[in-house]
Protein backbone atom coordinates (compact mmCIF):
# COMPACT_ATOMS: atom_id res chain seq x y z
CA UNK A 1 0.00 0.00 0.00
CA UNK A 2 1.30 3.43 -0.95
CA UNK A 3 0.80 6.17 1.62
CA UNK A 4 2.00 9.74 2.03
CA UNK A 5 3.17 11.12 5.36
CA UNK A 6 3.69 14.88 5.89
CA UNK A 7 6.36 15.92 8.39
CA UNK A 8 8.17 18.85 9.89
CA UNK A 9 11.35 17.57 11.59
CA UNK A 10 10.84 19.80 14.62
CA UNK A 11 7.41 18.42 15.61
CA UNK A 12 7.65 15.91 18.49
CA UNK A 13 4.10 14.63 17.95
CA UNK A 14 4.88 13.95 14.32
CA UNK A 15 8.05 12.12 15.32
CA UNK A 16 6.20 9.71 17.61
CA UNK A 17 3.65 8.93 14.90
CA UNK A 18 6.45 8.43 12.38
CA UNK A 19 8.17 6.02 14.78
CA UNK A 20 4.87 4.11 15.04
CA UNK A 21 4.50 3.86 11.25
CA UNK A 22 8.12 2.86 10.58
CA UNK A 23 8.89 0.65 13.57
CA UNK A 24 5.59 -1.19 13.99
CA UNK A 25 3.39 -0.86 10.89
CA UNK A 26 5.44 -0.45 7.72
CA UNK A 27 6.69 -4.01 7.27
CA UNK A 28 3.67 -5.74 8.77
CA UNK A 29 1.30 -3.95 6.39
CA UNK A 30 3.71 -3.67 3.43
CA UNK A 31 3.60 0.13 3.27
CA UNK A 32 5.43 2.20 0.67
CA UNK A 33 5.79 5.59 2.37
CA UNK A 34 6.38 8.85 0.53
CA UNK A 35 7.62 11.45 3.00
CA UNK A 36 6.24 14.91 2.29
CA UNK A 37 7.08 18.33 3.78
CA UNK A 38 4.81 20.53 5.84
CA UNK A 39 6.49 23.64 7.21
CA UNK A 40 5.16 24.82 10.56
CA UNK A 41 6.74 28.19 9.78
CA UNK A 42 4.65 28.54 6.62
CA UNK A 43 1.59 26.99 8.25
CA UNK A 44 1.46 28.95 11.52
CA UNK A 45 3.32 32.18 10.75
CA UNK A 46 4.74 32.57 14.28
CA UNK A 47 5.78 36.01 15.45
CA UNK A 48 9.41 36.86 14.62
CA UNK A 49 11.63 36.90 17.67
CA UNK A 50 9.77 34.11 19.46
CA UNK A 51 11.29 30.73 20.28
CA UNK A 52 8.67 29.05 18.09
CA UNK A 53 9.64 31.24 15.14
CA UNK A 54 13.30 30.34 15.64
CA UNK A 55 12.73 26.60 15.85
CA UNK A 56 10.20 26.51 13.01
CA UNK A 57 12.60 28.47 10.81
CA UNK A 58 15.22 25.86 11.63
CA UNK A 59 12.70 23.20 10.60
CA UNK A 60 12.15 24.95 7.28
CA UNK A 61 15.90 24.87 6.65
CA UNK A 62 15.94 21.13 7.27
CA UNK A 63 12.99 20.63 4.91
CA UNK A 64 14.90 22.54 2.24
CA UNK A 65 17.82 20.14 2.63
CA UNK A 66 15.42 17.19 2.35
CA UNK A 67 13.93 18.56 -0.88
CA UNK A 68 17.36 19.22 -2.35
CA UNK A 69 18.29 15.61 -1.61
CA UNK A 70 15.01 14.30 -3.02
CA UNK A 71 15.70 16.12 -6.29
CA UNK A 72 18.97 14.34 -7.01
CA UNK A 73 19.18 11.40 -4.61
CA UNK A 74 15.61 10.08 -4.63
CA UNK A 75 12.89 9.35 -2.10
CA UNK A 76 15.06 7.22 0.20
CA UNK A 77 17.20 10.26 0.96
CA UNK A 78 14.19 12.13 2.32
CA UNK A 79 13.52 9.41 4.86
CA UNK A 80 17.18 8.94 5.76
CA UNK A 81 17.61 12.64 6.47
CA UNK A 82 14.32 12.97 8.36
CA UNK A 83 15.36 10.04 10.57
CA UNK A 84 18.77 11.54 11.24
CA UNK A 85 17.26 14.97 12.00
CA UNK A 86 14.74 13.31 14.32
CA UNK A 87 17.43 11.47 16.25
CA UNK A 88 19.26 14.70 16.94
CA UNK A 89 16.23 16.84 17.73
CA UNK A 90 14.03 14.47 19.72
CA UNK A 91 16.60 12.16 21.37
CA UNK A 92 19.78 14.23 21.64
CA UNK A 93 17.87 17.47 22.38
CA UNK A 94 19.76 19.41 19.72
CA UNK A 95 17.85 22.46 18.53
CA UNK A 96 20.55 23.74 16.20
CA UNK A 97 23.08 21.74 14.22
CA UNK A 98 24.94 21.82 10.94
CA UNK A 99 23.05 19.77 8.31
CA UNK A 100 26.41 18.87 6.77
CA UNK A 101 26.98 16.50 9.68
CA UNK A 102 23.66 14.80 8.97
CA UNK A 103 24.43 14.48 5.27
CA UNK A 104 27.77 12.92 6.11
CA UNK A 105 26.16 10.53 8.60
CA UNK A 106 23.61 9.37 6.02
CA UNK A 107 26.06 9.15 3.13
CA UNK A 108 24.75 12.01 0.98
CA UNK A 109 26.74 14.83 -0.59
CA UNK A 110 27.32 17.78 1.70
CA UNK A 111 26.43 20.21 -1.10
CA UNK A 112 22.77 19.69 -0.12
CA UNK A 113 23.51 21.67 3.05
CA UNK A 114 23.58 24.80 0.90
CA UNK A 115 19.80 24.48 0.57
CA UNK A 116 19.33 25.24 4.28
CA UNK A 117 19.49 29.02 3.79
CA UNK A 118 18.13 29.10 0.25
CA UNK A 119 14.53 29.93 -0.67
CA UNK A 120 15.02 28.00 -3.93
CA UNK A 121 13.11 25.02 -2.54
CA UNK A 122 10.30 26.94 -0.84
CA UNK A 123 7.90 26.79 -3.79
CA UNK A 124 8.29 23.00 -3.94
CA UNK A 125 7.77 22.72 -0.19
CA UNK A 126 4.61 24.84 -0.38
CA UNK A 127 3.32 22.82 -3.34
CA UNK A 128 3.82 19.50 -1.58
CA UNK A 129 2.51 20.89 1.70
CA UNK A 130 -0.65 22.19 0.04
CA UNK A 131 -1.29 18.83 -1.60
CA UNK A 132 -1.77 17.48 1.91
CA UNK A 133 -3.79 20.40 3.23
CA UNK A 134 -6.24 20.15 0.33
CA UNK A 135 -7.17 16.72 1.71
CA UNK A 136 -7.62 17.83 5.32
CA UNK A 137 -8.38 21.54 5.36
CA UNK A 138 -6.28 24.19 7.07
CA UNK A 139 -7.31 23.48 10.66
CA UNK A 140 -4.65 20.80 11.17
CA UNK A 141 -1.02 20.34 12.13
CA UNK A 142 1.46 17.53 11.75
CA UNK A 143 1.41 14.73 10.88
CA UNK A 144 -0.92 14.24 7.93
CA UNK A 145 -1.35 10.75 6.48
CA UNK A 146 -2.98 10.09 3.12
CA UNK A 147 -3.89 6.93 1.25
CA UNK A 148 -6.47 5.72 -1.25
CA UNK A 149 -9.69 4.30 0.18
CA UNK A 150 -11.59 1.29 -1.13
CA UNK A 151 -13.09 3.46 -3.90
CA UNK A 152 -9.58 4.44 -5.02
CA UNK A 153 -10.09 8.01 -3.80
CA UNK A 154 -7.17 9.64 -2.01
CA UNK A 155 -8.14 10.66 1.53
CA UNK A 156 -6.11 12.29 4.26
CA UNK A 157 -6.27 12.82 8.01
CA UNK A 158 -4.38 14.86 10.55
CA UNK A 159 -2.95 12.35 12.99
CA UNK A 160 -3.14 9.99 14.67
CA UNK A 161 -1.68 12.04 17.50
CA UNK A 162 -0.10 9.63 19.98
CA UNK A 163 2.19 10.22 22.92
CA UNK A 164 4.05 6.91 22.64
CA UNK A 165 4.38 4.03 20.20
CA UNK A 166 1.88 1.32 21.18
CA UNK A 167 2.85 -2.34 21.51
CA UNK A 168 2.96 -4.13 18.15
CA UNK A 169 -0.52 -5.68 18.32
CA UNK A 170 -2.11 -2.37 19.32
CA UNK A 171 -0.07 -0.51 16.69
CA UNK A 172 -1.53 -2.67 13.94
CA UNK A 173 -5.02 -2.32 15.41
CA UNK A 174 -4.61 1.47 15.35
CA UNK A 175 -3.43 1.39 11.73
CA UNK A 176 -6.23 -0.90 10.57
CA UNK A 177 -8.75 1.34 12.30
CA UNK A 178 -7.34 4.39 10.50
CA UNK A 179 -7.64 2.61 7.15
CA UNK A 180 -11.23 1.65 7.98
CA UNK A 181 -12.14 5.24 8.85
CA UNK A 182 -10.88 6.35 5.45
CA UNK A 183 -13.83 4.42 4.01
CA UNK A 184 -16.50 6.09 6.13
CA UNK A 185 -18.02 9.04 4.29
CA UNK A 186 -18.78 11.91 6.63
CA UNK A 187 -16.30 10.91 9.36
CA UNK A 188 -14.20 13.90 10.44
CA UNK A 189 -12.74 13.84 13.90
CA UNK A 190 -11.96 12.02 17.14
CA UNK A 191 -10.26 13.92 19.94
CA UNK A 192 -9.55 14.06 23.66
CA UNK A 193 -7.48 16.45 25.75
CA UNK A 194 -3.76 15.64 25.87
CA UNK A 195 -2.53 14.88 29.37
CA UNK A 196 1.11 13.98 28.65
CA UNK A 197 3.95 15.05 26.43
CA UNK A 198 5.32 12.98 23.53
CA UNK A 199 7.60 10.14 24.58
CA UNK A 200 9.99 9.39 21.70
CA UNK A 201 11.24 6.08 23.07
CA UNK A 202 14.71 4.68 22.46
CA UNK A 203 16.93 6.43 19.96
CA UNK A 204 16.56 4.65 16.59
Amino acid sequence: MKIEFWVDPICPWCWVTARWIVDEVKHARNLNIIWQPISLLFKNNPDPGTDYHRISRFGLGLLRVMESARHTEGEDAVFDLYWEFGRRIHHDNERSFDPEACLTATGYHIDHAQAFNSSKWDAEIRKRMNSGLVLTGEDVGTPIIALKNRDNVKCGYFGPVITRVPPHKDSLLLWDSLVSMMNVEGFWELKRTRTERPQPGKRP
